[in-house]
């Protein structure tokens, strides 16, 4: 089995949790929350997924395991997020997109301790949360956010800082 949930972390019934045929780790720390209907989905490659101490994920959020999710403690994740660590292939004209799998990897996601992140937003491979930063609703991170910035929209800007 290569899901690890901390027995005081809490999982909704409702939420999806699916085990790796790669082995990729899915590890859930102390004290977070998984809401109802939160889907791990192992796919995109063997990165493993970390999710640190009194983390809350709210309900209808995705997190492909792709080439790794590292989030630390005490972050809060609104409703219906998307965290995709996988980047597909398909420039190739002569092959069909969905036969051309997956592009090499930028690293995967990292959140670090204190952020938060708005509704619907989007993270993608390579996104970097450092300590402290907020991210507004409905935003595309791509890069590197500073710590205790604030930042919102596609693309991504910032609009202030936590004091």
């Amino acid at each position: 089995m290569t899901i690890r949930i901390a027995p005081t972390a809490k999982i909704s019934k409702l939420a999806d949790i699916e085990d790796s045929v790669r082995g990729s780790l899915i590890i859930i720390g102390d004290n977070s929350v998984v809401d109802s209907f939160v889907k791990f989905k192992p796919a995109g490659g063997a990165g493993d997924v970390v999710i640190g101490a009194r983390t809350v994920i709210n309900s209808g959020c995705v997190l492909y395991t792709g080439n790794g999710i590292a989030i630390g403690n005490d972050v809060s994740i609104a409703a219906n997020c998307t965290f995709a660590p996988v980047n597909h292939a398909f420039k190739r004209k002569d092959t069909l997109i969905r036969e051309q799998r997956f592009g090499p990897g930028k690293g995967g996601i990292i959140v670090e301790d204190d952020v938060w992140i708005g509704a619907g937003s989007v993270l993608l491979d390579g996104a970097v949360l450092r300590k402290g930063c907020v991210i507004g609703a409905m935003s595309l991170v791509r890069g590197e956010v500073p710590a205790y910035t604030i930042q919102v929209g596609n693309p991504l800007r910032e609009i202030g800082k936590r004091t």
